[in-house]
Formats: C-alpha cells, structure tokens, sequence
C-alpha cells in the first residue's frame, strides 16, 4: 500500500478530541483495553465489540451530544511535509478516500445522495450521540450522530494480541465502520433493528448480516481505492496490492466470532455470535473485493 505524497489531507472530516480527555457521562462502560499479559478477559470483551457498528456496549438510549473537538493540532502537522509519516494523518487520508468511494458509488448503485461524517479521534473516553463509551468498546459508528469514533490507540491492540499486523487492517477497520453509515444512509440499520425487535429470536443472526454486509462495503471501497482523489484531484492512493488484501482478510479472520470464542478458552457457540465467523467475514470482505460492487452485498437475501 503506497500513499500518495502529493494528495491533501482533508482535516475538516475529522475531530480530535484527544486533547480535551472527554471524561465518561451517563452509563458508559469503564472496559479498558488490555495491555501487557494478563489482560485476556478486557482482550477478548474489547474484540466482541469492536468494529461493531451501532453503538454495541453503548447506552443508545441516551441522546446526548458529544465532545467539541479541537482540530488546530492535526491541521498543523497534517500540512507538514513527513504528515504521511503520523498515524493520524494517514488514518485521515484513510478515511478521505473512503468517502470519496462512497460520495460517487451511493448514487451510482443506490440512487443515493452521500452524506459526509466525521470520524472522531480521542482517547480514553468520549461521549458520543449513543451515550458514553470509552476505549475498550474499540472502534464504532453511532447512527444517532452519524459519527465514527476510533481509539487509535485500537490499532496496537489489533495488532500485538489479536495478531493483524499489516497496516491495510487500519483502512479495513475503518471502511467497516463507514459501511454502517452507508447502512444508516440506506435504512438498513433501522430497518435491521426493526427486525431484531419483531423477532428477538434472531436478533444476533440479524446483527451477522448487518455486519457481514459492512465487511462486503470494505472490500468494495478497497476494490475502487486506488480510483479515489482528494478535492483538487489528486490520487490519494499509488497502489494496493494483493499482499495488502491479503492483510485485509488476516484482519476479518482475526475478530471472527469463532477465533475470538477460541481465544476465550470457550467453546464455539454460533448461537451466540454477532459479527460472523473469520470465514465468513473474510468471505463478505472477498465478495465486495472481488465484485467492487456494493450492490453485491446483500447478505440479508444471500446465503450468509
């Protein structure tokens, strides 16, 4: 994965709140993420729930807004000239591309006019439209606010103990998330919700498929990044190759439902999964790859 050194960091698509140290409100959940041995139970709890999408862990009956973000920092050194050398700077043109995808492939394929969100740096805590959360919820879309909150900080964990090393799981991460504001956008989540409500039976069968299909919306966006621009038109990517997809499926197999059951000690139980198995979530991510057509993801009609 090159990036491209000529493209513009588009700061105004994020907010820092890493600044102000947003203190937990309301019911958040004080679940930290696990550092150093000893740390498997808040491990294998901070992967249930990351890339979870909806505000999972979150008290999403709290309507609250959230944090004021300072962005004066990240402006400055994402203009700098090592910018694509800073975590965030890059994590920033990340998501500039994948709103980019989105901003020309809503209507292209859904008759949909896109609609921009912010991702929402911070750490520790942050208080967000869904409710408080803090870092062990791992990364999340809140559809009360359609925003996407990341702990950087995630990205160690993702990589040192649930064993996703390569840098593309970074994009994969947060294309996931952007899939369910494509959701949110479409009805699909409210529609999804509706669903669990009527039949709570197959409320976590229903959670897969929302999640599947933000896997298949990933690998849709990495199929067509390399076509993506910043506002003045240049690429934002040089290229992607397959060892980076490749880096894109290690990440999907390492939060399947059934590897992070395994890493409990626990047996597996499909009843209880709510994201989908490593094979399945690399089979969705492979499916949007493959097609680059998110019209491609209907995993609430295809065979999940």
């Amino acid at each position: 994965m090159e990036l491209n050194e000529n493209a513009r960091i588009d700061t105004s698509q994020v907010e820092d709140r890493r600044g102000g140290g947003g203190g937990l409100a309301g019911s958040g959940i004080p679940i930290p993420i696990p550092t150093g041995r000893g740390g498997i139970v808040g491990l294998i709890i901070a992967a249930l729930v990351a890339l979870v999408g909806g505000g999972f862990g979150i008290n999403a009956a709290t309507s609250g807004g959230g944090d004021q973000g300072d962005n004066a920092a990240i402006e400055q050194r994402c203009a700098a000239n090592d910018a694509l050398q800073q975590l965030d700077c890059r994590n920033t043109l990340f998501v500039n591309s994948i709103q980019a995808y989105w901003q020309t492939a809503l209507p292209q394929h859904f008759g949909e006019r896109y609609q921009q969100a912010d991702t929402v740096f911070f750490q520790q805590a942050v208080n967000t439209g869904c409710g408080a959360a803090d870092s062990g919820v791992g990364p999340f879309y809140c559809p009360a606010d359609r925003h996407v909150y990341i702990d950087l900080g995630f990205y160690q964990v993702l990589a040192q103990q649930l064993g996703a090393r390569g840098e593309f799981a970074q994009p994969y991460v947060l294309a996931h998330e952007y899939g369910h504001h494509v959701q949110t956008l479409l009805g699909t989540e409210a529609q999804m919700r509706r669903q669990q409500q009527r039949d709570p039976g197959n409320a976590n069968r229903l959670s897969v498929m929302l999640e599947l299909q933000a896997d298949c919306y990933a690998g849709a966006w990495a199929r067509n990044a390399t076509g993506t621009a910043d506002a003045g038109g240049q690429k934002i990517f040089k290229s992607i190759s397959a060892a980076d997809i490749r880096e894109g499926l290690d990440t999907a197999a390492a939060i399947g439902d059934d590897t992070i059951q395994r890493k409990s000690g626990g047996q597996i139980n499909e009843s209880k999964f709510t994201h989908g198995s490593s094979a399945q979530r690399q089979q969705w991510f492979n499916q949007g790859y493959e097609s680059g057509d998110p019209k491609s993801c209907d995993t609430f009609n295809g065979q999940v």
